[in-house]
């Protein structure tokens, strides 16, 4: 005779792959006719956008590229210049075939930029590019509940609130800015670099619906009209919302990263500087369920077979958030820094010893006079660490983003260089829950007469169900028979009711 079991199915997203890919690509610039000869380069810098991204089944692609600014001395002795190009990029990734498209999110990181000179009219840049791709693929599980159990047939019935990840998408929005530069600064004149960061202040799912806010920062250096250089930063505020699949309890959230998809600068004569921005905001949306599972069962009148399979689902343990910081000696002196950046590569892991440890490898790419107030620029090696405690049967997926820009002051011992950064660590647990799917029930077993109605037996480390399937009794009779509220102590000594 089969227990019947009504099944149910959890719906939610899985991963299909999360793992980095690396790309260098290099790219020619040619010199218009109208700019002087190259004499030196002095630094190159890079903005990555993001332009379009598609599910193959078997695979990904994330296809854009790095818009770049070089900045040289000319060979005639004539004002610094700033030249503007563009890289292509195209990123694969590879999975198992699936049987329904999924969403894609990505974390590219600019790793380094650097531009030399290949004759006076042409500067070769190359750019290193690190992403960290992310594939979420719908799946379903079958959940197996009993429906009616014989007064005999002991159930060991748990309940685990898990948080799955139920859905994700991309919400996408233009801003076009014209900034004004303050009274007190130089008016712009040509751009040496423009870098846009995206960071998300506050989200929060009400039902359908997930609405945000947050700040566009965007950072320009330039040349005013005597080519001497200039900074300035503005933040541009964002508040939006996306219409979601279905509605949500008042337990779920969504993480969101944000990408810069366009950048579209544009200098006036006036001096003022156009901006079109274009943006998107990867989100994911977690909520909470109540696993109600059968784990084990036994009767205490006949046998029964029993079959069980692991349920795997893509369990959200933990998300912890680690600041990072970056305080890097550079032993030159010079009368000023002009300008700094943090370009960092993907983080390295190691567990050892109950902790995960990440080194985050990167380069600071700096602007500077020396002593004699020529203009320089240098890259100098750093390297940022972080550590938590995790169990090693738990898989950590880690997202990196720099919310604050670099800084460097030169010292009386040589220069300091600071990046701050932060580190979000998403832990899941890897290990599945045994439930049953299907029992079958015996014929009943006699029962025996010289089997004793009662006996006293230490309790050891074993949980109650364990002793009453092993005694042949209940839960519920070894409760009552001790006047427990709570699971026994080891050692305790217990009666146990022989049903």
């Amino acid at each position: 005779m089969d227990l019947q079991f009504s099944k149910s199915v959890c719906q939610c997203l899985r991963k299909a792959t999360c793992q980095a890919v690396n790309q260098e690509q290099t790219q020619e610039i040619r010199l218009p006719d109208t700019m002087p000869d190259i004499g030196r380069v002095l630094g190159s810098w890079g903005q990555i956008i993001v332009r379009g991204k598609e599910w193959r089944g078997n695979g990904m692609s994330v296809n854009g590229g790095v818009m770049v600014w070089v900045l040289y001395a000319p060979e005639d002795g004539s004002a610094v210049q700033s030249i503007e190009g563009w890289i292509p990029l195209q990123l694969k990734w590879d999975f198992p075939q699936t049987q329904r498209d999924g969403a894609i999110c990505v974390s590219p990181l600019l790793k380094a930029l650097d531009a030399r000179s290949v004759s006076a009219r042409k500067i070769m840049v190359r750019a290193s590019v690190s992403a960290l791709g992310e594939a979420l693929e719908p799946m379903e599980q079958d959940i197996y509940t009993p429906a009616e159990v014989p007064k005999d047939v002991q159930l060991l019935r748990r309940k685990y609130p898990m948080e799955l990840p139920m859905e994700a998408g991309e919400m996408s929005f233009q801003m076009e800015e014209e900034l004004t530069v303050p009274a007190s600064a130089p008016r712009i004149h040509k751009l040496v670099r423009c870098n846009l960061l995206p960071m998300i202040a506050e989200q929060k799912v009400l039902a359908g619906r997930l609405v945000f806010r947050g700040n566009a920062q965007l950072q320009i250096v330039y040349l005013d009209p005597d080519g001497n250089l200039c900074t300035n930063l503005w933040d541009l505020p964002f508040s939006q919302f996306t219409e979601l699949d279905r509605d949500y309890s008042v337990h779920a959230m969504a993480d969101i990263l944000p990408i810069v998809t366009g950048m579209e600068t544009e200098v006036l004569e006036d001096g003022k500087h156009i901006c079109k921005l274009g943006l998107s905001m990867q989100y994911t949306v977690y909520d909470r369920h109540i696993m109600d599972i059968v784990c084990d069962g036994y009767s205490t009148q006949r046998q029964l077979l029993m079959e069980k399979e692991q349920l795997r689902l893509p369990v959200r343990l933990d998300r912890h958030m680690e600041d990072l910081q970056l305080r890097q000696q550079w032993p030159v002196q010079g009368q000023k820094i002009e300008d700094v950046v943090w370009y960092a590569e993907q983080p390295h892991s190691s567990q050892e010893d109950g902790r995960l440890r990440w080194q985050i490898p990167g380069q600071f790419q700096v602007l500077y006079r020396d002593d004699s107030g020529q203009l320089q620029g240098a890259s100098v090696r750093g390297e940022m660490t972080a550590a938590m405690e995790n169990d090693p049967s738990n898989r950590v997926d880690t997202w990196l983003s720099f919310p604050t820009g670099a800084e460097g002051v030169f010292m009386a011992d040589g220069g300091q260089l600071t990046a701050n950064g932060t580190l979000a660590c998403d832990v899941f647990g890897e290990e599945g829950l045994t439930m049953v799917t299907a029992l079958q029930l015996g014929e009943q077993i006699p029962a025996d007469p010289n089997r004793p109605s009662l006996i006293l037996r230490r309790s050891g480390d074993n949980e109650l169900w364990e002793i009453a399937k092993e005694c042949g009794s209940t839960v519920e009779a070894i409760w009552k028979a001790n006047a427990l509220t709570s699971e026994p102590e080891a050692d305790t000594m217990l009666l146990i009711p022989v049903i």
